[in-house]
């Protein structure tokens, strides 16, 4: 029976508290929240125990699931590990790259299994497509959301486009050659909305839109690449794929297009998506991963990566507002 603690059980820490209930041989020993009403309400609505201090929720657990705000991270990350337990940490994995590089060393020292919380790398729509042989050479993304107080102490980078930029590092299989990137900040003190462009060393380029003050939802990945589209609608969960017709697409819809080139089938195809409850399926991956001794499926490594491109566009940004 895996022992986890909780670290922050405020409105996304509740949702993970539900999950981990239904997740099997798994023991819930308690949570430490510095929020009286907060943990108050937690007590008598799960009946799960609060702990004073995390020290004394770490003696007495094999893993810890930390969904404190990001400037919380490295310091309850550094206790878990430097004690020996295995990690799943909301993203950003940190809030500075300084920060995020020592967390990567102290998992390598210690051999404890981290996972990042990007969640979207879990949601159906992405698992109906990433089994593809995926080499985009032009991507476009728009994340919209409607404002909301709550994650506002970070940018609109590290708060919504980091989902993005997770899950176009693990497709684009290549280094960062340049990026450009403009914000403006609006509602807070931070970027909460941003454009920009990554281009990659094997010829690919992103397109990102985020934007935490929009009228309408909007969570859309497009992937172009030779003979192929690949629409992925992280929001509905589903997929769509339209591609030049090949001897695997026996059950996809086809016409007949007519080019300079000749006549070309093409095959339009819309990939079965499960429901699924993604917290939950990146939790059960987190345990299996501990239960196994297999690699988590988002690594520190991984998280840290996200978290330097996302750094690298905060960067660009900032040196553009103070050139005026």
């Amino acid at each position: 029976m895996l022992k986890v603690g909780i670290f922050g059980v405020g409105h996304l820490g509740k949702f993970h508290l539900n999950n981990w209930k239904e997740i099997e041989n798994v023991e819930l020993v308690g949570f430490f929240d510095p929020n009286d009403s907060t943990a108050k309400e937690v007590v008598e609505k799960y009946g799960l125990k609060r702990f004073n201090t995390p020290d004394e929720l770490l003696k007495l657990v094999d893993a810890v699931d930390i969904i404190a705000p990001t400037n919380f991270h490295f310091e309850l990350c550094e206790k878990a590990i430097r004690r020996g337990k295995h990690v799943f940490v909301e993203k950003p994995l940190a809030n500075t790259i300084e920060e995020g590089k020592q967390i990567v060393e102290m998992a390598r020292e210690a051999n404890v299994k981290v996972q990042v919380g990007h969640v979207e790398r879990f949601n159906p729509a992405y698992q109906s497509v990433k089994h593809l042989k995926l080499q985009p050479m032009f991507i476009e993304v728009h994340r919209l959301a409607q404002f909301n107080p709550r994650g506002t102490e970070v940018s609109v980078i590290l708060d919504l486009m980091i989902h993005d930029i997770d899950i176009i590092l693990s497709i684009v299989h290549s280094d960062v050659k340049h990026i450009s990137a403009s914000g403006v900040a609006v509602m807070t003190d931070t970027p909460d909305i941003a454009n920009v462009r990554i281009e990659f060393n094997n010829g690919c380029v992103a397109n990102l839109t985020s934007s935490r003050i929009s009228m309408k939802k909007m969570r859309k990945m497009r992937l172009f690449q030779k003979d192929a589209y690949i629409g992925i609608d992280f929001l509905e969960k589903k997929s769509e794929i339209i591609k030049l017709k090949t001897d695997e697409d026996k059950d996809a819809f086809t016409f007949d297009l007519e080019t300079p080139y000749g006549t070309k089938t093409i095959a339009i195809s819309n990939p079965e998506t499960h429901v699924v409850n993604a917290i939950k399926e990146e939790l059960t991956a987190f345990v299996d991963a501990i239960n196994n001794n297999t690699p988590t499926v988002v690594s520190e490594i991984d998280g840290f990566i996200a978290m330097e491109v996302a750094h690298q566009i905060l960067d660009k940004i900032n040196a553009a507002v103070a050139k005026g």
